[in-house]
């Protein structure tokens, strides 16, 4: 499939208060959420590479032990397998790309 509306795809809330939308390619992900404020995403890694673009909001992200705050038109690329987390300060909406397809995701 080429072509994509958010509007016909279901959200998953797959962590407490992140709403994602998914697009799949067959060799990566890209996430569409909406995240609720004061929601955390605890400390991981995983294999994927991920790139981070925050459209609306601030959000708090540590990578390997170095926190930032992030505000709307932030991008922050994360290597696989490095160890990373935060927290939404207030509402966002941010868009991830993973590298490869999150299969966990569909």
């Amino acid at each position: 499939m080429y072509f994509h509306h958010l509007n016909n795809i279901p959200a998953k809330e797959l962590f407490p208060g992140y709403h994602g939308k998914f697009v799949h390619t067959g060799t990566s992900t890209v996430a569409f959420w909406n995240i609720d404020a004061g929601s955390p995403i605890p400390e991981h890694a995983h294999m994927h590479e991920q790139i981070m673009h925050v459209v609306e909001g601030e959000f708090e992200l540590t990578i390997d032990g170095k926190t930032e705050r992030l505000t709307a038109g932030a991008v922050v690329t994360i290597p696989g397998n490095i160890k990373h987390g935060g927290k939404a300060i207030s509402n966002c909406k941010v868009i991830d790309i993973f590298m490869p397809e999150r299969e966990e995701y569909k």
